[in-house]
């Protein structure tokens, strides 16, 4: 469903109610965000300050016991920035068949 540009979907389906995202740092985004429709404010709040997506680009899944992981580079112009590529590394832990905690590395 990522590669298939239908992220904020994968949340609706995946996450559960409280379900923990953590930033590398505190800065534009808050470092730690609790609960699916905060999330979902935090990735509108990104969204704004976009000017331009070009493109998204994820690798296949490492899955080690109750975790996994992506590759998520993001060919991505902010708001009175140049261009960039945003690479990162998505670690997620599942729960029941859910995701109840995601934590990104870039």
């Amino acid at each position: 469903m990522c590669r298939k540009g239908k992220v904020e979907e994968v949340k609706q389906e995946l996450f559960t109610e409280d379900t923990l995202s953590i930033e590398p740092t505190e800065g534009i985004l808050p470092k730690e965000t609790k609960g699916l429709k905060a999330i979902q404010q935090k990735a509108d709040s990104f969204i704004s300050m976009v000017e331009q997506f070009y493109n998204n680009t994820f690798t296949d899944p490492v899955v080690a016991g109750d975790y996994f992981s992506v590759g998520w580079d993001t060919d991505i112009q902010m708001k009175g920035q140049q261009r960039q590529t945003i690479s990162e590394i998505c670690l997620y832990k599942v729960k029941d068949g859910k995701i109840v905690s995601e934590q990104f590395f870039y």
